[in-house]
């Protein structure tokens, strides 16, 4: 697994909502709160990167956002988000979806055995949309201690 350790700061200002993940069901729960966000952004016009950004956060807390391209004019209608890790790991995921969480279980036995410690927020930058499952790619960054 080709994972790279970043120790410069990345910052991310997103758009979205925010909500907890019932049973720990986190795909549901990013699915819905991203599902109104898109709706939300449709009906506006809002202007934005096209790309889903996931970010799991403590006590089974998960953000659904977007990065705007005129971000300051539409905070009133979607809850802002600014993301900082100050040191993460970094690894793409190319192929289907469903393969995600077993990619982040590996992820983390990865940076274990390299002697780090993982902690929250977790973000998942989702691609654009391929039609073909193997061509699919999403941006895993875990935050490190």
């Amino acid at each position: 697994m080709n994972i790279e350790i970043v120790h410069t700061p990345f910052n991310i200002e997103i758009y979205g909502f925010s909500g907890t993940a019932l049973n720990k069901d986190y795909a549901e729960a990013a699915f819905r709160l991203s599902g109104k966000m898109w709706q939300i952004i449709k009906e506006n016009g809002i202007k934005n990167k096209g790309q889903n950004i996931w970010v799991y956060e403590p006590e089974e807390s998960v953000f659904a956002g977007v990065e705007l391209e005129e971000p300051h004019k539409h905070s009133s209608v979607l809850q802002y988000k600014n993301i900082l890790l100050k040191k993460y790991a970094y690894f793409k995921h190319i192929g289907a979806y469903n393969l995600l969480k077993q990619t982040g279980q590996n992820m983390i036995e990865e940076i274990k055995n390299r002697g780090y410690q993982t902690t929250l927020p977790y973000i998942e930058i989702y691609g654009h949309w391929n039609s073909n499952e193997t061509k699919l790619e999403t941006e895993l960054l875990m935050s490190l201690l």
